[in-house]
């Protein structure tokens, strides 16, 4: 993930989550104040075994919808008995699925600007009003996994289990509070949960129970406003535990000009159907990655401007090396796609080289984006064709025309026969650590993308979003 500064507040919000921890670990041996103190979360003494794993027979389809906001893709997790209707980020660049928990309260530091762009406040998720509720246990490979323990020093043993027992996975101490980081600085911290996930079939009306479903209840957030639904490929992720890593799933999302609008929704596809009579789509291979096997990763050889203009892309795009370094990350958390040096000045200056339109300079200091123009429009009415297109060339001889609006977008409306267009990429920070380049959800807008999990690969191929949404049922208008 990529690498970022840590800001005052994020220490002094670290400082506080570490008193919190070293509070929770030391009155672990008092679960039932645990629970009413830091999180209001019900103890149970019974224990919670992982969640039978479907056959090929009981892992049906699903179909979610996703509804777009400014910064991603939104869907409704329905957790608990009865069901609470929960709105969280569709994330492949993740494993963990978390929501707010609010019985006593979700805080959530520097967040003003994200929930302003979003339009919404999170909701909550109150496990006292669910009878299904209860807190994932010391014995659990999600706990392990959560805290990636592999010593006798790990935070279980602390909470007082003994070895034995955690070599058995027996131990029935509740799972301590995890802290959660994310590439661009994030951080979330709360307790693993088990309760009820309900789900819909492909089929409408048709919904699936899925019991003691594993996720974290979240009470204190850095820069992370509303909760994720992670679709990785570690054990916590929502595909894994709901039995379809070996199968897959695809997403069309819907163009930017529906943000907010709460009358279409993209169509998410989980299953056999999202993977079956794919053949018209073209399929680069995903690559591995020894030290971080859970993320999507493809690789980059090319990428072309109008017809003519190429730019071949350094080796780190098309491949990992040992040390896990390199790579193009898909990832549907990051908005847009970014480039590393110099490729991504080389390509400012292909564009620079072909579009001959008047730069708008002040956009471009008040918006942080490196390339806008002034585009001309007839009659005030956008035209998207008068910049030259931009092409991903994967591995695999996969060759993605992004889709117009995909690169350059109208950053207000048009005025005296001219529209501000601004290029929607960013540059690559980090240097030479972790994935080279990242392929975000703005340049995926209709475009059809299938996660072949069981043959390691990724497809793509340019679609109308808004009537594959229609075809779903999924358009209201």
């Amino acid at each position: 993930m990529v690498a970022a500064n840590i800001p005052s507040t994020l220490l002094l919000f670290l400082v506080l989550i570490t008193a919190i921890l070293l509070n929770i670990n030391q009155t672990l041996a008092r679960p039932s104040s645990l629970n009413s103190v830091v999180l209001g979360m019900k103890h149970s003494t019974t224990s919670l075994p992982s969640p039978k794993r479907p056959s090929s027979s009981e892992a049906l389809d699903m179909m979610e919808p996703l509804r777009e906001v400014r910064d991603g893709y939104l869907m409704s997790l329905n957790l608990g008995t009865p069901p609470q209707a929960i709105q969280v980020y569709m994330d492949t660049g993740s494993d963990l699925t978390w929501v707010p928990c609010g019985n006593l309260s979700f805080d959530c530091i520097d967040c003003d600007e994200f929930r302003n762009n979003i339009k919404m406040t999170a909701n909550t998720f109150s496990p006292s009003f669910s009878s299904s509720s209860g807190r994932d246990l010391c014995g659990s490979s999600f706990c392990i996994d959560i805290h990636s323990s592999d010593n006798y020093f790990d935070t279980c043993t602390i909470a007082g289990c003994s070895l034995v027992t955690l070599l058995k996975t027996t131990c029935s101490r509740p799972c301590p509070s995890f802290a959660y980081t994310y590439g661009a600085g994030g951080v979330v911290t709360g307790a693993l949960t088990r309760d009820t996930l309900t789900v819909h079939g492909n089929s409408p009306g048709v919904t699936r129970e899925i019991p003691k479903f594993c996720f974290g209840c979240v009470g204190f957030t850095y820069r992370e406003p509303i909760g994720i639904a992670g679709f990785g490929r570690g054990k916590l992720s929502l595909p894994s535990q709901l039995g379809f890593l070996q199968k897959g799933f695809s997403h069309c999302f819907l163009a930017f000009k529906y943000a907010n609008n709460p009358n279409i929704s993209s169509p998410l596809v989980i299953g056999d159907v999202a993977i079956s009579s794919k053949d018209y789509l073209q399929f680069t291979p995903m690559l591995k990655s020894p030290m971080y096997p859970n993320y999507y990763y493809i690789g980059l050889e090319e990428i072309s401007v109008g017809n003519v203009s190429a730019i071949k892309v350094p080796l780190n795009l098309r491949e990992i090396d040992w040390r896990s370094n390199g790579g193009m990350l898909i990832d549907s958390g990051t908005t847009y796609s970014h480039l590393p040096e110099p490729l991504y000045s080389q390509l400012l200056q292909l564009l620079q080289s072909v579009i001959t339109y008047p730069r708008a300079t002040d956009m471009e200091m008040r918006s942080g984006f490196d390339l806008c123009y002034k585009v001309p429009c007839t009659n005030n009415n956008f035209v998207d064709d008068l910049l030259p297109s931009i092409t991903f060339h994967f591995l695999n001889n996969v060759n993605l025309v992004l889709p117009q609006g995909n690169h350059f977008y109208a950053m207000g409306a048009p005025s005296n026969s001219s529209v501000v267009k601004c290029l929607l990429f960013q540059r690559m920070d980090g240097g030479d650590y972790g994935p080279a380049g990242v392929f975000g959800s703005f340049q995926q807008q209709n475009v059809e993308v299938v996660y072949d999990l069981e043959k390691e690969r990724v497809g793509f191929q340019p679609r109308d979003c808004a009537l594959a949404a229609a075809g779903q049922g999924l358009h209201k208008i």
